[in-house]
């Protein structure tokens, strides 16, 4: 269970919190200063701390900073009588998990104390996950902060160590060809060679040719034996990208030598025996062609063991400007890029239809277009205005003759955010023109004025 230190200068508050904490099986410390609590923070992996904000010696924010400044990953979530929202604001610009004021019920701070530390769990993951991908790559970065890409690498990372067949899905452009790659190159596999094949782009007339390979005299023009992907890839990994755009006869051949692990050359009676995973990926719902009759029934169950979906970039806006910053980073060879915030709303704000991909060509486009200094400005973005991702804002609003309650109409503003980008508070806040810690702010009047 978790490891808490409750840190209040009134000894009864400290006792009141302890009991709370300790009936729902927490391990607790208490102390009842700043300098108090800052030693055994020193001394103790404590997974969260509660403090008073205001105390004597070293207050709250005090302690706060002290942790920041060691370096501890260690939430603190301030419980105070004399919560403002500047305050609250300004906690949070240093790094506050949360705040609660006086008075409070133990149910609000249960929950309070279980959501941090689950916010904590999850850092502590996608720290750990990230070095075992930059472990298994050879130190090669793989850019993502959000949650949904943290799911969909872990997940990769688990199915590489087997040869299980893999059904990635996703829109264009999210990168499954990417998640592929890091499949194979965390595998057993990774030494031996990994052959992409886009089914699309192959003429229905060549893909068994393409795939199986063909002998000489096979038909017109096929003067030599030549090998398939499959011989190819063979001791490592094949990528049927767009799987869904391969032909019905083709579709029978290839469920037919991934069940007996041979392949036959067009024009050959010699059956081949290989060792080769298979990896696929479509941006179709294969279930609705299985249904429509344009996809085998039995080929889908095949391939689709595993499925890893990956998610659109408007789904995880967290990632949009970390990968901006690597795609511009790249293209100015290695120096930095400063954003300004009216760019960064932008590019927040901008719903990219075309994905990672076209997140990548915009910034190419970006660096042609950013001025001597290298920043990027809102003006340099507004190619991105009326284009076919822009979240169009709504009609200037008029304030009514006889006035209006501004807090309701910030309230009523905040939940519409957060329905509008799924609970994302990054993307809410985005909308909103608002910082995430003023937006938070807003967000606790918003859930106070509701319940």
């Amino acid at each position: 269970m978790a490891y808490i230190l409750v840190v209040d200068d009134e000894e009864k508050m400290q006792h009141l919190l302890s009991i709370m904490l300790m009936r729902q099986g927490y391990r607790v410390d208490r102390a009842g200063d700043g300098q108090k609590a800052l030693t055994l923070v020193r001394e103790n992996p404590y997974d969260l701390v509660i403090s008073d904000i205001r105390m004597p010696n070293m207050d709250g924010l005090e302690l706060l900073s002290a942790i920041k400044e060691l370096n501890i990953p260690c939430p603190v979530v301030f419980i105070t009588a004399f919560a403002s929202v500047d305050s609250a604001v300004d906690a949070m610009r240093k790094g506050v998990a949360d705040y609660i004021t006086k008075p409070f019920d133990e149910e609000r701070i249960l929950l309070t104390v279980e959501r941090t530390l689950g916010v904590s769990r999850i850092i502590a993951e996608n720290i750990e996950l990230k070095q075992k991908l930059l472990d298994v790559c050879g130190g090669r970065e793989i850019v993502y902060v959000s949650r949904q890409m943290a799911d969909v690498m872990k997940a990769a990372l688990q199915v590489a160590a087997t040869d299980t067949a893999v059904l990635i899905t996703g829109e264009s452009g999210t990168g499954k060809e990417v998640v592929a790659g890091f499949i194979h190159d965390s595998s057993p596999r990774a030494k031996a060679r990994f052959v992409p094949v886009n089914c699309a782009a192959i003429s229905p007339s060549l893909v068994e040719s393409e795939l199986f390979g063909y002998e000489k005299g096979a038909f017109t023009g096929a003067d030599r034996r030549t090998k398939g992907k499959f011989e190819y890839a063979h001791g490592g990994t094949l990528f049927l990208d767009e799987i869904g755009d391969l032909p019905q006869e083709a579709q029978a051949k290839l469920l037919r030598a991934l069940q007996d692990k041979k392949v036959q050359r067009v024009g050959g009676n010699e059956e081949i025996p290989l060792d080769v995973r298979i990896l696929c990926a479509t941006n179709q719902d294969l279930s609705k062609l299985v249904q429509q009759g344009k996809f085998r029934q039995d080929l889908y169950y095949r391939i689709n063991v595993f499925p890893v979906e990956t998610p659109p970039l408007r789904d995880r806006i967290d990632d949009i400007v970390p990968l901006a910053e690597f795609f511009l980073k790249r293209l100015k060879g290695g120096k930095e890029v400063r954003m300004t915030d009216g760019a960064i709303r932008t590019l927040q704000t901008y719903s990219w239809p075309g994905n990672v991909r076209e997140l990548a060509n915009a910034m190419e486009r970006v660096m042609i277009l950013s001025p001597g200094d290298g920043s990027v400005t809102a003006e340099t973005l507004s190619f991105l205005r009326g284009g076919a991702g822009t979240l169009c804002a709504a009609d200037p609003f008029t304030l009514p003759p006889g006035g209006i309650c501004l807090e309701s109409l910030e309230n009523d503003m905040v939940r519409q955010a957060l329905a509008l980008t799924g609970n994302n508070q990054s993307a809410a806040a985005a909308l909103l023109g608002l910082t995430r810690a003023k937006f938070r702010v807003l967000a606790k009047q918003a859930a106070d004025s509701g319940s």
